[in-house]
């Protein structure tokens, strides 16, 4: 090529490639959700590439740690699990503040003050029974009653962050506090894995009863599994799968265009698409959801939550006696 023909090639590339941006993403949403979420967004800003890494909350932040001692780089943004982490991450100063102007249609506790965190979705958690259950609980106290001894399962808050939450927030409640869980473990509820595991041993009829995350239930629930799902009295606990920016991306405008839209109303609708009560206000809930509106949110404060986040495993640990 002569030196005139690659004059008039290399303005015509340039802009392309000054307009191309790679950003990183880890995030706890399960694969097909991941890459609905990261199609959706390359087809919404075509000039910006995500290269994403999924795995769970725990192992993510080990990931970055790891990352962070070797110098070895780090993501630009973090969609996970819950607010507890990031407020550990916060706290940490390694999460950059970005005040969405999509937050104006979010109710004030589901994304932080200062703009370190929005809420994509609401995971809450409730009480799953097989169909052939013999009674029907109505509420958590319930299950502490001595006709379900030995028949429910829940998530360890040793393994599962939600079910860390949903400690965290029961045993904060006047009404139940530590001795509910004192009399979970000496009705013999089986406390253990994650919530798949319960999942599966409500389904199945192994244990006629578990506490357990919505949509795992209402899915199943619609696809045939002989499983039903209740809201009780009290209400229910819940995990928001926070959107945040790392402190330092050098790609800022672009994990800023993320944030925006995973909690504008395209991102809300992809939500609900994908069979998750969306946190925006004014987002219909996926079909055989509760509405956003009818739902019951137990009072819970992610600051506080990690604060007592150690002793509450030891506790926990002491009370069901695990090693």
């Amino acid at each position: 090529m002569t030196r005139f023909a690659l004059s008039l090639v290399l303005p015509l590339a340039l802009p392309f490639a000054a307009s191309a941006e790679t950003l990183k993403l880890y995030t706890s949403q399960p694969n097909a959700d991941a890459q609905k979420t990261v199609d959706a967004f390359q087809a919404a800003h075509p000039g910006i590439t995500v290269d994403w890494v999924r795995d769970g909350t725990t192992q993510l932040m080990a990931r970055m740690n790891a990352e962070k001692a070797a110098g070895a780089g780090q993501p630009d943004v973090l969609l996970i699990a819950d607010s507890v982490t990031l407020e550990g991450l916060v706290k940490e100063g390694r999460i950059a503040a970005y005040k969405s102007p999509e937050a104006s249609a979010y109710d004030p506790a589901l994304y932080s003050a200062e703009g370190y965190y929005h809420s994509t979705k609401l995971i809450t958690t409730g009480i799953a029974y097989h169909t052939e259950a013999k009674q029907i609980p109505a509420s958590w106290a319930d299950l502490a009653k001595p006709e379900y001894k030995g028949l429910v399962a829940m998530a360890s808050p040793l393994y599962s962050g939600a079910a860390m939450i949903h400690m965290t927030t029961l045993t904060s409640d006047a009404a139940l506090g530590w001795p509910y869980y004192e009399a979970l473990a000496a009705n013999e509820t089986r406390a253990d894995g994650g919530n798949g595991g319960v999942f599966k041993a409500v389904a199945s009829g192994e244990k006629p009863y578990g506490v357990l995350v919505d949509y795992m239930a209402l899915r199943a629930k619609a696809e045939g599994s002989p499983i039903e799902f209740i809201i009780p009295e009290e209400g229910v606990t819940w995990v928001t799968e926070p959107v945040a920016i790392v402190e330092g991306t050098k790609n800022l405008e672009a994990a800023q265009k993320f944030v925006d839209f995973v909690i504008s109303e395209a991102g809300q609708n992809l939500v609900a698409e994908m069979g998750y009560i969306p946190a925006r206000n004014g987002i219909d809930s996926p079909a055989g959801f509760p509405a956003r509106d009818s739902l019951k949110l137990l009072t819970f404060e992610a600051g506080a939550a990690l604060e007592a986040t150690e002793t509450n495993k030891a506790k926990f640990s002491e009370i069901f006696g695990i090693k």
